[in-house]
């Protein structure tokens, strides 16, 4: 698993956006840092987070115009 630190103003969506492209995996980053959401909803500049490895769900689903 890799690890980043939080840039200021960072929320665990936008570090899922940022490195995922999706924020789809907010709930796997939640589950591999026992504690991330007693920060709140800003997380602390600085703070090192770990991100598990992207899974098939983590991909945006393709858009479609017409059925």
């Amino acid at each position: 698993m890799a690890t980043v630190l939080t840039q200021q103003d960072d929320t665990v969506d936008l570090v899922a956006l940022r490195h995922y492209g999706s924020t789809t995996m907010v709930e796997a980053i939640l589950a591999a840092n026992p504690g991330l959401s007693a920060h709140g909803a800003k997380l602390p500049h600085g703070l090192t987070v770990t991100l598990p490895p992207a899974t098939a769900k983590s991909r945006p689903a393709p858009i479609t115009l017409w059925d």
